[in-house]
């Protein structure tokens, strides 16, 4: 069998497109999965896919995908010898990592240490700092204090940037633009993120406002062999949520992509990084210069771009890092050919991001040469309220990025979804908009342009009107 050498059984921690790639991954390697589910997931894909399925809970995910035993009775009772996270949830949570390690269960990710420094971002830092990788003006400790914290606030120079050291996904992030909104901002992101991830520490950094995000993914191996697999720019965001993924970086040179990404490489070695993780950066393309933000120690909803730029299968990578075997491929093998993008397909308002989940009536996904979709609904599927609104990935590679524009949007087009609200449209519109497609773009793009103004224009003449 071909997942002899590795496991003989895995479970699937997670739910939606990312459990059905991880399941997908490990039939390929002759693996047995087995998934889990909460009460209102029964009919999900990821559960008919999987070789067994178990319920764990209630729909919250509190009641389920984030309740440990649970999952680890889960897995014990139905023999599996190792446990995949997906991104989210339980994924960068290394007591669940050495909850899975007493079970004698491996955990498919990073080394507990790994986790427990490279995902806290005050930790994160200080090893950037020790590596020599460049880092934003400001301070390298978590503060829970806002009288402490102004005092680097006020060196950095205003504005600056609170965010939590544990968790992600733009929970708690303030701008502070003067020192007399620092104490009631600082106090509104503490609530935040201790809210959300039970821990208040914030850190505090220059803020830099036109700047790129540039993410390097990389790989390491129990040898210590660490290498990368290019760039990602996920500059497109808004809300501090990635809606666009592409690679490579328009207008990003060449020897700073390369600087980047040995410091990416640096920085894993220094930490002996084992298993795969994204390294985060902010890069000033005016300035020329580049700066360390965080790392997460996970798989990224974006790897998909990677895989189609260097014909690669990273989830395929992460099984074989876990269980022993070093890097399938050195530096030298790694090629990058063409360009991808990734559009964030959601079933949410394109204008106001509101959630809109419920019935999918009708579900076409588009197809063609250089197409792909990572997707967990169907025609009938119910689109649930207690999760992410993520529900399909769509990812193109072309031979340019001019190409890949034109290809992406015969690929909106094509894309049928109905019962529910989706954000393709506002894809359509970010693609066609001119900074996008030149290249003048950086992560407060959205946040400058009214990319339905002409439509609200017509709205406004109409109501008018009558």
């Amino acid at each position: 069998m071909p997942g002899s050498s590795l496991f003989s059984k895995v479970l699937i921690a997670n739910r939606g497109e990312i459990a059905v790639r991880i399941i997908r991954a490990c039939h390929e390697l002759g693996i047995r999965t087995v998934a889990v589910h909460s009460k209102a997931d029964v009919d999900a894909l990821h559960v008919k896919l999987a070789s067994e399925s178990v319920c764990i809970g209630p729909a919250l995910a509190k009641d389920s995908y984030l309740a440990i035993p649970s999952i680890m009775s889960a897995a014990i009772a139905t023999g599996c010898d190792a446990i995949h996270p997906g991104y989210g949830f339980l994924s960068e949570n290394p007591a669940f990592a050495e909850v899975c390690a007493t079970c004698g269960i491996t955990f498919i990710g990073p080394a507990v240490k790994n986790m427990r420094v490279m995902g806290d971002k005050a930790r994160a830092r200080r090893a950037a700092d020790k590596a020599g990788v460049p880092t934003i003006p400001g301070d390298s400790k978590g503060f829970l204090d806002a009288a402490e914290a102004i005092l680097v606030a006020e060196r950095a120079g205003f504005p600056v940037l609170l965010k939590a050291c544990a968790g992600g996904g733009g929970r708690g992030m303030k701008i502070v633009k003067e020192a007399q909104e620092f104490a009631a901002l600082f106090s509104t992101a503490q609530r935040e993120v201790e809210a959300a991830f039970g821990d208040g520490h914030l850190l505090v950094e220059k803020y830099l406002p036109k700047v790129r995000h540039i993410e390097v993914q990389i790989a390491g191996d129990k040898s210590g062999n660490v290498i990368h697999l290019g760039i990602r720019d996920c500059s497109v965001q808004r809300r501090y949520q990635k809606i666009i993924e592409e690679s490579p970086s328009i207008g990003l040179p060449p020897h700073l992509q390369e600087q980047i990404q040995n410091a990416a490489v640096e920085l894993g070695r220094a930490a002996n990084y084992t298993n795969v993780g994204t390294v985060e950066f902010l890069a000033d393309l005016e300035k020329g210069a580049f700066y360390f933000i965080e790392m997460n120690t996970r798989l990224q909803v974006e790897h998909p771009v990677t895989e189609m730029l260097t014909d690669t299968d990273i989830v395929k990578e992460m099984i074989r890092l876990a269980a022993g075997h070093d890097l399938s491929f050195s530096q030298d093998q790694v090629k990058m050919k063409g360009h991808v993008m990734e559009a964030r397909i959601n079933a949410e308002d394109p204008k106001t991001l509101i959630p809109s989940p419920g019935y999918i009536q009708v579900y076409h996904p588009p197809g063609g040469n250089g197409v792909r979709v990572d997707s967990a609904i169907y025609s009938g599927y119910t689109v649930q309220p207690y999760y992410d609104s993520l529900i399909a990935k769509l990812i193109v590679r072309a031979e340019d990025r001019s190409a890949c524009i034109r290809k992406m949007l015969v690929a909106l087009d094509e894309f049928m979804v109905t019962g529910i609200r989706t954000n393709i449209e506002l894809h359509r519109r970010i693609l066609q908009h001119p900074d996008f497609v030149s290249g003048n773009f950086h992560t407060k793009f959205l946040d400058h342009v009214n990319l339905f103004a002409e439509e609200n224009t017509a709205n406004e003449t109409s109501r008018a009107l009558h």
